[in-house]
């Protein structure tokens, strides 16, 4: 079990995680219309957006080497102050190769803060209570979700681009000032290399318990589909309700986010154990009710299955990542910087493609197959498992790596 200190890290982490994101959320909004507002293109603006994408996409895959030989605690506190100075530098040079810089910044920021965070919740308050951290990390980041949204619109009214920028830029000092108390656990020796000739990406998919490499593909299909919906939902907003589009987005928004807050309290009243197959189960409610939302349903009934949507989603990251944590150190880094790299090409991709689909297809039919692949996906996934339950091979138990976990 981590140690008071450990714990007191964690809780730190937690807040500088919850006002980061915060900014983050702010900061999606305001930067899209920014790109809108500056190019005059929705063409220029999504290319903004790719960059960024393909930047966490680029992070991800190297993320893990970095993370085995530099102290976590100095990285994640430089890249902060620089996404600090980037959004002061948007500001004082509004222009169009700024903005891009900003893309590449932050893209490669989020990445390395979110992989760092997962891959070191177990060192912060030990294996035991992982489940319960990343209940928490959940929770604040729903909260920041709502919160980044919701005054988004009335801050950028009031103040401006200028005020959004500078407000994520601050939200970066905070997580600095809170990172800087924190005291991560002291690494150990470096991991001897997986295999003997490969190395890299090859080598952790061939040393992965068949399980967990399932989760992660999986994970990416979840990804596919939540790209579907996210450029579905302003069309569908713009069709179901054209004299107030807005207030709809916000009604399924928030349902969502109130729902991703309460799956914390949820799991940690009701679910004994965090596995495979509740990640799977809570997979499917997920797409199931998603698809639900885009036919066209009541408002009442519109946020209910938004608000299980969110539900599920929650449950099922708390239920991924807490399993990915069992892994060894080294292998755990690699493991989550591969994840976001996965989540982050898929949920791009699926962008693009859902966008080029919308323009021929109706948007249920872009939401429901889009969803459609990742249901297919997990019961796959779940064949998969039976037989590998069946051949005595558990899930939480993989393969064993050299070295100790680094921390």
């Amino acid at each position: 079990m981590g140690g008071p200190r450990e714990r007191q890290g964690f809780w730190l982490l937690v807040c500088g995680y919850a006002v980061s994101s915060y900014g983050n959320y702010l900061n999606l909004i305001a930067l899209g219309l920014f790109s809108y507002h500056l190019t005059g293109s929705a063409w220029a603006t999504g290319v903004v957006m790719a960059i960024r994408l393909g930047t966490g996409f680029v992070t991800g895959l190297t993320i893990g080497k970095v993370l085995d030989k530099t102290r976590r605690r100095p990285l994640l506190i430089g890249m902060d102050l620089v996404q600090a100075a980037a959004m002061v530098a948007l500001v004082v040079v509004p222009s169009l190769p700024v903005l891009l810089l900003v893309a590449v910044i932050l893209g490669a920021g989020n990445t390395t803060l979110v992989v760092a965070l997962r891959s070191g919740v177990p060192d912060l308050v030990g294996p035991d209570e992982r489940a319960k951290a990343n209940g928490r990390l959940v929770t604040a980041r729903s909260l920041a979700t709502v919160l980044g949204f919701g005054s988004a619109g009335l801050i950028i009214d009031l103040g401006g681009y200028t005020a959004a920028f500078l407000l994520n830029g601050g939200s970066f000092l905070v997580s600095a000032l809170a990172l800087f108390f924190v005291a991560w656990p002291s690494p150990g020796p470096a991991a001897e290399p997986a295999t003997a000739g490969g190395g890299g990406r090859r080598a952790v998919w061939r040393m992965l318990p068949p399980l967990i490499a399932g989760m992660v593909v999986v994970r990416g299909l979840d990804a596919l589909a939540s790209a579907g919906h996210n450029v579905a939902l302003p069309v569908f907003a713009s069709i179901t309700a054209p004299a107030n589009p807005a207030g709809l987005m916000a009604q399924f928004m928030t349902a969502w986010a109130i729902g991703s807050l309460s799956a914390h309290q949820l799991v940690s009243r009701l679910v004994k154990t965090l596995d495979h197959r509740l990640f799977a189960a809570a997979t499917c409610v997920m797409s199931v009710s998603f698809v639900l939302a885009f036919t066209g349903l009541p408002a009442g009934w519109l946020i209910a299955v938004c608000l299980l949507a969110g539900i599920a989603d929650g449950v099922t990251e708390i239920g991924y990542v807490s399993t990915l944590q069992t892994l060894p150190g080294q292998e755990r880094i690699r493991l989550f910087g591969l994840s976001a790299s996965v989540e982050n090409f898929a949920f791009g991709g699926g962008m693009v493609v859902a966008g080029g689909l919308l323009t021929a297809w109706p948007v249920l039919g872009v939401v429901a197959g889009f969803h459609g692949i990742a249901l297919v996906g997990v019961l796959l996934f779940l064949l998969l498992s039976v037989r590998r339950t069946h051949d005595g091979e558990r899930v939480d138990q993989p393969r064993p790596t050299a070295g100790a976990d680094p921390g």
